[in-house]
């Protein structure tokens, strides 16, 4: 192998949501013993779900599969209003981990719908967050994927409404879908705020910066995680070869032929302990590393009320 050195680009790894997610299931461990009971993978990344479940929790995805009175985590990429419905009707005890900037959109379609506006809903339809959004409405929620899927759009010329975001999505792709819905409809009314997470933006931003540095670029995270296959479209996007990867043991050894200089960044569901597995894969064969930052994050959430009000009642 003849890489020589790798760069380790910040920001990279956990966003505040993903930790505060964790740290949610891990909390409910702690406080009311295993099982707990997780609806969803808490967050979309194989090696996390496994360490929880080591520790106690128990995913799942029926609701009619947890045991009455249960402790239920609900993931942090938010949840249809029936299933809330459903939990309460089974006397769960539901501890909300959703992100607070998917709650953020969650409310921004109810309350532009309660305005009387229809609403363009810019997402990936398959993907667990964007399912839970536009289960919000029964209609009055346009989904698209691309702007082919815009110019399809037959809403005919509303006079209120509004475009909205998956909170995961790529930056520079998501601008392609904004331009066509404005050509289209001149008159919509953009978000309040900027939906796409502050997580996202940076990762990519920090992935614009790095392949200028490097031959090669490897994104730690799944496949089932969208902003982690955003980075690595953002890396090939850019001119550079790319590849995800789960785990060390992913790694092949013919992507490095004649490659110098690897990259490395980590999806916001990623933890860090992954990062350094594969770090320590090329030092261990004479590479050397170098820290490469691009801005810090600051931002942090606070724990679920639910939570802290059950922390309480147990003291």
């Amino acid at each position: 192998m003849e890489v020589k050195k790798v760069f380790l680009v910040s920001p990279r790894g956990f966003c505040a949501g993903v930790k505060r997610a964790v740290e949610v299931v891990e909390d409910c461990l702690k406080l009311f013993g295993s099982p707990v009971y997780v609806k969803h993978e808490i967050v979309h990344n194989k090696r996390v779900v496994e360490d929880l479940e080591k520790k106690g929790a128990i995913t799942i995805e029926d609701l009619n599969e947890v045991p009455e009175n249960s402790v239920v985590v609900f993931s942090a990429h938010g949840s249809p209003p029936k299933h809330y419905e459903l939990a309460k009707k089974r006397n769960l005890k539901i501890i909300d981990a959703t992100c607070p900037l998917v709650t953020k959109v969650h409310l921004e379609v109810k309350n532009f719908a309660k305005e009387g506006f229809k609403i363009i809903y810019i997402c990936h339809k398959n993907h667990t967050e964007a399912q839970g959004v536009i289960a919000e409405l029964k209609e009055g929620i346009y989904p698209v994927e691309t702007p082919e899927d815009v110019q399809a759009l037959d809403i005919g010329q509303p006079e209120k409404l509004v475009f909205l975001s998956q909170t995961t999505l790529s930056v520079d792709e998501t601008k392609k879908i904004i331009e066509a819905i404005k050509k289209k409809f001149p008159f919509i009314v953009d978000p309040p705020k900027e939906d796409i997470c502050y997580a996202t933006t940076n990762r990519q931003k920090a992935i614009k910066e790095l392949v200028q540095k490097v031959d090669l670029v490897l994104v730690v995270g799944s496949t089932t995680s969208s902003n982690s296959l955003r980075l690595k479209e953002t890396a090939i996007a850019e001119g550079k070869k790319a590849f995800l990867v789960d785990r060390v043991e992913e790694l092949q050894e013919k992507w490095f032929d004649k490659v110098k200089t690897v990259g490395i960044s980590a999806g916001a569901s990623s933890p860090e302990k992954v990062v350094e597995e594969i770090v320590d894969f090329f030092v261990e064969k004479g590479a050397k590393k170098e820290q490469l930052l691009i801005l810090e994050e600051k931002m942090r959430f606070v724990e679920p009320f639910d939570l802290t009000k059950m922390k309480k009642e147990k003291k």
